[in-house]
């Protein structure tokens, strides 16, 4: 049996009859840039965040950097994140010329671990990107614990955790603003690029808006330095279709993670955790294994391919040499990225498609 890694044409072939009438619809009318999709699905989002407003720009990495530059925050300020993750949001400081500061991550959740984060603190930080890795919310009431007294910024780094929750309520509404990406790998994935940033603040939401269209707020008025950075008609016309599904597709994922997590019981492995107060929706399902590449080479050779989320720590790029970093800095984030193994997570994975995973790991000799 082949299982493959990621199946996006499996979720086309289940849309394609809803999703070619509104793409058709969409090029008809020919409003490409900033039109009522856009505007609708930007409404829809903030609904489903609970949040006021919602901000489409064009990627999830622009959320983050757009996000920075509306609170104002650019050279002589630090801002804090993980070194475990995408380097979007570390990119996103270094593009507003902050400095970036890592933290550590849990050894359980793999998310950025507020002690670490405490010890980082200095009269520069001026916020923190907690990252929702993996599907699960960074621990949050932690963190909102070191900001508070010091008035620190929260950007919640979405990205990977659409629909899910921390206390019962949904990420990206817990911090100032909060970053979704689009890419069509993710939970909620467009057919492209795309991005959004969700706040209950106007001011922000207006300043956003201005930042994603070359700083105007009327045509050819430029008030602030800004960007070309928004979310494509066509994008949030195929997300409108989606977004109705999203609870659906996450709870499949659940169901998924359970079979894994039933049939790999008793192994010698570390298993996805789920903190108190977190609903997860597992846009990965990882374990952790002392013999990873191994068990990596023997499910390829039985027909299931794998992606290693993240073989080097951020701190430890060639791009970050400046920062002085060295081995040993951030030992929980390195010996995770030497141990990690995610295995195949969509919605329409079978169930004999992961329980063929089960079964080839199982016959694994470790």
């Amino acid at each position: 049996m082949n299982v493959p890694f990621l199946n996006l044409a499996a979720q086309y072939a289940s849309l394609e009859n809803e999703l070619l009438p509104v793409i058709t619809q969409t090029l008809a009318k020919a409003h490409y840039i900033l039109g009522p999709n856009v505007e609708a699905f930007e409404k829809e989002l903030a609904t489903f965040t609970q949040t006021r407003f919602g901000i489409g720009v064009n990627s999830g990495s622009d959320a983050l950097t757009l996000a920075l530059r509306a609170l104002d925050i650019g050279p002589g300020d630090e801002v804090i994140t993980t070194p475990f993750t995408y380097i979007a949001p570390a990119e996103a400081v270094h593009q507003v010329g902050a400095r970036i500061v890592f933290a550590d991550i849990h050894p359980q959740t793999f998310n950025i671990d507020p002690a670490d984060v405490a010890k980082k603190l200095t009269a520069r930080t001026k916020a923190i990107i907690p990252v929702h890795l993996f599907g699960q919310a960074a621990p949050l009431k932690e963190i909102f614990g070191l900001a508070a007294p010091r008035n620190l910024h929260i950007v919640e780094d979405c990205a990977q955790a659409i629909g899910a929750a921390h206390d019962g309520k949904p990420v990206g509404g817990h911090g100032r603003l909060g970053c979704f990406s689009f890419y069509p790998t993710k939970n909620l994935g467009a057919n492209g690029d795309g991005g959004m940033v969700v706040t209950d603040d106007e001011a922000l939401a207006k300043r956003l808006r201005m930042l994603r269209v070359h700083g105007i707020e009327r045509r050819y008025y430029h008030d602030l330095h800004g960007y070309n950075s928004r979310l494509d008609e066509l994008q949030a016309a195929i997300l409108r279709v989606k977004l109705p599904r999203l609870n659906g597709w996450n709870s499949r994922r659940v169901q998924i993670a359970e079979r894994y997590r039933v049939g790999l019981a008793g192994l010698p492995v570390q298993l996805p955790v789920t903190a108190a107060g977190n609903s997860h929706v597992f846009h990965v399902f990882a374990l952790l294994t002392d013999r990873r590449d191994a068990l990596q080479q023997f499910l390829a050779e039985n027909s299931v391919p794998t992606i290693i989320y993240y073989p080097q720590p951020l701190h430890l790029q060639k791009v970050y040499a400046d920062l002085g970093h060295k081995p040993g800095d951030f030992p929980v984030a390195e010996s995770v990225s030497k141990r990690i193994l995610p295995l195949p997570m969509y919605p329409e994975l079978t169930d004999e498609q992961a329980d063929h995973v089960v079964s080839v790991i199982r016959r694994f000799a470790f």
